[in-house]
C-alpha cells in the first residue's frame, strides 16, 4: 500500500510537470517586439508610448538596474485559431521566485489604458475568448528592471541597492513574447490535480479519504493520453468529479480568504518604485474581480491608495467602481503599515487619523480593523490608540516568526497599558502570502490554538512584499476548497465579516496583557540611526509647529498652515513604514530619507520661527519659548517668558586625575580615562553608581547575526565585548561645567561632552561618533546601584514595565527592547532615569555584586554596521544626546524625556506669551495643541495621564470658551463620553492611569 501511494504521487508530479502543464498552451506564434529604454527615471505613460523604439529579439539582454524599458509587442491572431481562447504570454526574463523581487511590468493598450501587471506568476494577457481569427494585437509594456537584491543564503553585500552605485549592466534576458491558445480544460485539470494531490499529502496515512483521492487521481492519470492531453483532458477530469464533490465535514475548520497583496511601501526598492508596484497590483486585482464574482480583495495603507489616485487615474476609476461594489476593500485604516514600536504618541495617533480620514473622504467607509500583517512587534500603548480612532480589531501574522516562544493564542483580546482591550487575530496559516496550497490550509487547521472554543481563522491570500496579489489559480483552488472533504472550508470575505463572525463565536477569548514582543528583528531598533533620528526630530518639530502656529493663530491671526502640516505629517508617517523607520531597506531608501528629513526640518523650523516671531512682537526682552509639556526655567508649558536665574556649577580637579563637576544637587566625578566613576545625589545623600563600575562607558561588540543582517541581533553578541576606556584626551570645557573626552577605536573616533548645568539634576552626555566599523554594535552603558525587579519604558501615551530578570524564556528573549524618551528604574524611595533624544534600542540587566548589592545596568544602543541590504549602513558622523537623572521618580523621567527632545528656543520680543492651553498637574501631559483639521478654528488638545495613576486636573484655556467636546482621534464627538465640567476658561478632568483624551474647544 505504501508503495502504491509513493508511485501515484511520483507519477502525478511527473505527468503534471512534463505533460499536462505544458499542454495548457498547446499552440503559439511569436510576437514582434521593439523596445525603448528610458534614459533616467520613469517617464509618464504618454511619453513612453510615444517614444521611438528599436527592434529587440527574444534572447537579448535588457534592463540596467532600476531602469525602465518600454516594450511594444505586435502580432496577428492566426485565422486557424477562430473560436479558441487566446492569450499573450509575456516573459520578461522571470525566474521562479516570488513576484516583486525582480523585473516587473505593466501592460497598456495604445490609448494608455492599463490592462494588467506582469510578474513571474502572472505572465498572461487575455486577447480574446473566443477569438474570431485575424485580430491585430498591439500591447505596450512598461517594464521595470529592478535588480534582484535578496538572496537568502548568504546575504551578500551588493551595490545594487542604490541607483548611484548599481552600474549599468543589463539584468535580464527577454524570454518569451508569444500569442498562444489557452486550453481551459487542461488548465482546470491542472488545478483539480493540484488540489487533490496537495490534499492527499496532508491526510492521515490510514484515512479512507486519502485512499479515495489516491484511486481517483490514479484513474484520472490513466484517462490522460500523454500524446493527446488536450483531447483527453475533459475525460480525465470526469474521473475526479466524485472526490471533488465530497463535502467538508460539519466540524471542519473555517477559513475566511481575503485577497491580499502585502506591498512594502519601500524595502528592496525605493518609494518611487512602490508607486508603480501598487499600480501593477491594483490593475491585476480589479481585472480579477471582474472575472471572478466571489473574489474579494482587501488593500491597506491609505498612502498607496493615494498614489493610485495621483499617478494612475485610469486604474483609480476601476478601483473606485470595485470599492462601490464592496469587493475591493479598504483595510487597516492607517496611512501605512507602520512600525508600532518606535513612532511617538502623536505619530501613532496620526497614522489612524490620516488613514481613516482618507477612506472616509474618498469612499465614505470606516475601517474597524488595524491591519498590520508584517510589523515587527506591537507596543503596549497601541490598543487604546486603535480604540480612540474608532476601531476595534487587530490583525497581524508576524508574531509567528518569534524564535523562542510560541504565542499561546491565535484569537484573543489584547490589553494595553490603560486597560483597553482589542479583539486580535493571528492567522494560523502563518503567512500573509497564502496561495491556497493544501499544506498551508492543513497547517492552519492543525496549528490553530483555539480549538474547542473557536474554529474560524483568516488567510491573507496572494503574493506580497513586492506586490502581485491574488492569481486566478488561487481563486480557482479556493472554489474547489469551498467545501471539500478532508480540508478546511474556504470562503472569500472582507476582513470586517471575518472579525464579526470570529467575535460572535468566541465572545470571551483569553486576554494577553502588555506588549506583543517579536522575538526576532531586534536590531531594527538601532539600524540606520539617521533615519531614526530624523523621525524623532520630525515628530517633535511637528509638535512645535502645531503648538506655536495654533497659539499665534488665536492670539494674532497668524495664518495656520493647514495644507503644509497635512503634507508634512503624511511624509513623516510614510517614513514610519515598517521597513523604513526600522532601517531594513536598501541604501537608496535611507539616502532619500535623510534628505527628506532635512528638508522637512527646514520647512518646520520656518513655520515655528514665523509663528514665534508673530507671538513675540517687537522688542528687546529676552524670551524663552517652552514647547515641552511641563514648566521649566520658570517658563510655563506652551508659553514664552524670561527664564529664571539658576544656580551655578563648579569644576575642580579630581584627586588621582580627572575632574569633578558639582552644582549643589549632583556631584559628578570623571576620572582620567574620561569615565564617570561617581554620581552623588546630594539631595538624597546617595551614590548612584555601584563601586568600581563607571557610567558613560562605550562598549563595542562583534555583530554578525545568523541571518537578516540589518534586522537581527542575536544573543551571542554579548559573549565578546570591548570596553572603550582608552582616551586620546580628557579636557575641561571652557564653560566651567563640562568635560570633553575624545577616543579612537578601530577606524572610528568618538567625542563625548559631559556637562552638568546649574540647577540641573541630570548629567548630560553629548556623543559624536565618526563611525567606520563593519559588523559591530556600539552601546552606551549606565550601571546603577539600584535593586529593581522591573523597569519602566516609555511607549505611546504612557509607559509599561519589563522585568530586569530572566526567570522564564519569555523574559530572556527580550534581551533587546524598545523605549521612547526614557527608561526608569527605582527601589522604594529612590530611582534613576536615562533619557535620550533619538535612540530606541536598549538592554537592561542585573547582577549581584560581591558586597551583596545589586547592579542594574541600562545600556542604550547607539550604532550598528550591518552590510545587507545597505553595505554602508551608518557609516559617517552621528550625534546623540543622553542624560542620566539620579533621584528621579517616574514624573521626573517623563519631564526630562520631553525636555531633552524639545530644547528651548530663544529670541527677543515685547514680553511674555501666555500659553494657549495648560494643565495644572505634571501627571497630565499635553501631547498636541492644534487647530481642528476641518478649518473651523476650534482648538484641539490631546493629553493623557503619564505617571500610571489616577488623577484630577484642571485644564485652562487662554481664550474664552463657548463649548468643550470630547472627541475621538479624528476630532469627531464621542456620544457616550462624559462631558467635563467647565467653569469659565477652566476644564475639570478626571483620568484613569494612562487614559488618553482629546478635547475640542470652541472659542466664544
Amino acid at each position: 500500500m505504501h508503495d502504491d501511494r509513493s508511485l501515484v504521487e511520483a507519477r502525478l508530479k511527473r505527468v503534471l510537470d512534463e505533460r499536462i502543464r505544458p499542454a495548457v498552451y498547446p499552440e503559439s506564434v511569436p510576437l514582434d517586439v521593439v523596445v525603448w529604454h528610458a534614459p533616467g527615471e520613469p517617464v509618464p505613460v504618454a511619453e513612453g508610448l510615444a517614444a521611438t523604439p528599436e527592434p529587440i529579439a527574444v534572447g537579448a539582454r535588457w534592463g540596467a538596474p532600476w531602469g525602465t524599458s518600454w516594450f511594444r509587442v505586435t502580432g496577428t491572431v492566426p485565422e486557424a485559431w477562430a473560436g479558441k481562447t487566446v492569450e499573450a504570454l509575456l516573459d520578461l526574463g522571470f525566474d521562479e521566485n516570488m513576484p516583486g523581487f525582480q523585473c516587473e511590468g505593466l501592460v497598456y493598450r495604445s490609448d494608455g489604458t492599463p490592462v494588467k501587471g506582469l510578474n513571474p506568476r502572472n505572465q498572461w494577457v487575455r486577447v480574446g475568448a473566443p477569438v474570431e481569427g485575424g485580430e491585430e494585437v498591439r500591447l505596450h509594456i512598461e517594464a521595470a528592471s529592478n535588480p534582484v537584491i535578496l538572496d537568502y543564503h548568504p546575504f551578500v553585500p551588493t551595490p545594487l541597492g542604490d541607483k548611484e552605485t548599481a552600474g549599468s549592466e543589463p539584468q535580464y534576458t527577454l524570454t518569451r513574447m508569444d500569442l498562444a491558445v489557452f486550453d481551459e480544460d487542461v488548465w482546470q485539470l491542472v488545478l483539480d490535480l493540484e488540489v487533490l494531490g496537495e490534499l492527499m499529502a496532508e491526510l492521515p496515512v490510514d484515512a479512507q479519504r486519502r485512499w479515495d483521492v489516491l484511486r481517483a487521481v490514479e484513474r484520472c492519470l490513466d484517462a490522460v493520453d500523454l500524446q493527446d492531453v488536450n483531447g483527453t483532458a475533459a475525460r480525465a477530469r470526469a474521473e475526479l468529479t466524485d472526490v471533488l464533490a465530497a463535502p467538508a465535514v460539519p466540524s471542519a475548520h473555517r477559513i475566511s480568504a481575503v485577497g491580499h497583496a502585502h506591498i512594502d511601501s519601500a524595502w528592496l526598492w525605493p518609494l518611487r518604485e512602490t508607486v508603480r508596484k501598487v499600480a501593477r497590483t491594483t490593475s491585476n486585482m480589479t481585472a480579477l474581480l471582474e472575472d471572478e464574482p466571489e473574489f474579494v480583495f482587501a488593500m491597506s495603507q491609505a498612502q498607496q491608495w493615494a498614489w493610485v489616485k495621483e499617478h494612475r487615474p485610469e486604474v483609480w476609476a476601476r478601483v473606485k467602481k470595485a470599492v462601490a461594489e464592496g469587493r475591493f476593500v479598504p483595510a487597516g485604516g492607517m496611512w501605512v503599515e507602520s512600525d508600532t514600536n518606535m513612532p511617538g504618541s502623536e505619530a501613532m495617533a496620526r497614522q489612524f487619523v490620516h488613514g481613516k480620514r482618507f477612506f472616509l473622504d474618498e469612499f465614505g467607509i470606516e475601517n474597524d480593523e488595524a491591519w498590520l500583517p508584517d510589523t515587527f512587534g506591537f507596543a503596549a500603548g497601541l490598543p487604546q490608540i486603535i480604540k480612540a480612532a474608532g476601531s476595534k480589531y487587530l490583525l497581524t501574522q508576524k508574531i509567528s516568526w518569534s524564535q523562542t516562544n510560541r504565542f499561546p493564542h491565535h484569537t484573543f483580546r489584547w490589553e494595553g497599558i490603560d486597560g483597553t482591550r482589542i479583539f486580535t487575530h493571528f492567522p494560523p496559516v502563518d503567512t500573509y502570502n497564502c496561495s491556497m496550497k493544501g499544506s498551508e490550509l492543513a497547517h492552519a487547521e492543525r496549528n490553530f490554538k483555539d480549538k474547542g472554543v473557536a474554529r474560524h481563522s483568516l488567510a491573507p491570500t496572494g503574493w506580497g512584499d513586492g506586490g502581485g496579489g491574488t492569481t486566478r489559480e488561487m481563486v480557482a483552488k479556493a472554489a474547489r476548497l469551498k467545501s471539500l472533504e478532508g480540508s478546511p472550508t474556504v470562503v472569500w470575505e472582507p476582513p470586517h465579516t471575518f472579525f464579526t463572525k470570529a467575535e460572535a463565536e468566541y465572545p470571551e477569548p483569553p486576554v494577553w496583557v502588555g506588549e506583543l514582543y517579536l522575538e526576532l528583528h531586534r536590531a531594527t531598533l538601532t539600524s540606520q540611526a539617521k533615519t531614526k533620528q530624523g523621525n524623532r526630530r520630525s515628530e517633535h518639530l511637528l509638535r512645535e509647529a502645531e503648538l506655536w502656529a495654533a497659539t499665534a493663530a488665536v492670539r494674532t491671526g497668524f495664518p495656520y498652515p493647514y495644507e503644509e502640516l497635512d503634507r508634512i505629517w503624511k511624509t513623516v508617517l510614510l517614513h514610519q513604514f515598517h521597513d523604513i523607520l526600522p532601517g531594513s531597506s536598501i541604501a537608496w531608501v535611507h539616502r532619500e530619507a535623510r534628505a527628506t528629513y532635512a528638508r522637512l526640518a527646514t520647512e518646520l523650523n520656518g513655520i515655528i520661527d514665523a509663528a514665534q516671531r508673530a507671538l513675540a512682537g517687537e522688542g528687546e526682552v529676552p524670551l524663552v519659548f517652552n514647547a515641552a509639556p511641563h514648566t521649566r526655567s520658570g517658563v510655563p508649558s506652551g508659553g514664552a517668558g524670561t527664564p529664571a536665574t539658576e544656580g551655578h556649577t563648579t569644576r575642580e580637579d579630581r584627586t588621582g586625575g580627572g575632574h569633578v563637576l558639582s552644582n549643589g544637587h549632583l556631584r559628578v566625578e570623571i576620572d582620567e580615562r574620561g569615565l564617570v566613576v561617581s554620581v552623588y545625589d546630594v539631595d538624597a545623600d546617595r551614590e548612584a553608581l555601584p563601586p568600581g563600575q563607571p557610567a558613560g562607558l562605550l562598549q563595542l561588540h562583534p555583530d554578525f547575526p545568523n541571518m537578516w543582517d540589518a534586522w537581527d541581533v542575536d544573543r551571542f553578541y554579548r559573549n565578546t565585548v570591548t570596553d572603550l576606556t582608552d582616551a586620546d584626551a580628557v579636557t575641561a570645557g571652557e564653560d566651567g561645567q563640562s568635560v570633553r573626552i575624545t577616543r579612537s577605536f578601530g577606524s572610528s573616533k568618538v567625542t563625548q561632552v559631559l556637562s552638568l548645568a546649574p540647577g540641573e539634576r541630570r548629567l548630560l552626555i553629548d556623543t559624536e561618533v565618526d563611525w567606520h566599523e563593519t559588523e559591530k554594535f556600539l552601546k552606551l552603558a549606565f550601571p546603577l546601584d539600584v535593586h529593581a525587579e522591573r523597569y519602566a519604558s516609555e511607549t505611546q501615551f504612557g509607559h509599561f514595565h519589563r522585568p530586569t530578570h530572566t526567570n522564564t524564556s519569555w523574559e530572556a528573549a527580550k534581551f533587546e527592547a524598545c523605549n521612547h524618551r526614557f527608561l526608569h528604574l527605582e527601589e522604594p524611595g529612590w530611582g534613576a532615569a536615562v533619557v535620550n533624544d533619538s535612540t530606541y534600542g536598549h538592554d537592561v540587566t542585573r547582577t549581584v555584586r560581591a558586597d551583596g548589592g545589586t547592579t542594574t545596568t541600562v545600556r542604550v544602543s547607539l550604532l550598528r554596521a550591518p552590510r545587507f541590504p545597505d553595505p554602508e549602513t551608518d557609516q559617517g558622523v552621528h550625534r546623540f544626546r543622553h542624560a542620566l537623572v539620579p533621584g528621579a521618580g517616574i514624573g521626573d523621567a517623563v519631564r526630562e524625556g520631553w525636555r531633552i527632545n524639545l530644547p528651548e528656543r530663544r529670541l527677543t520680543g515685547a514680553g511674555e506669551v501666555a500659553p494657549l492651553v495648560t494643565a495644572d498637574r505634571d501627571a497630565v501631559v499635553i501631547t498636541a495643541v492644534k487647530l481642528a483639521d476641518d478649518g473651523s478654528g476650534d482648538v484641539v488638545v490631546r493629553f493623557h495621564e503619564a505617571h500610571g495613576g489616577r488623577t484630577r486636573a484642571t485644564l485652562t484655556a487662554g481664550f474664552p470658551l463657548a463649548e468643550v467636546t470630547v472627541t475621538d482621534l479624528l476630532e469627531r464627538p464621542l456620544p457616550d463620553a462624559l462631558a467635563p465640567a467647565v467653569d469659565g476658561e477652566h476644564i475639570a478632568v478626571r483620568l484613569r492611569p494612562f487614559e488618553l483624551v482629546t478635547l475640542r474647544l470652541r472659542r466664544a
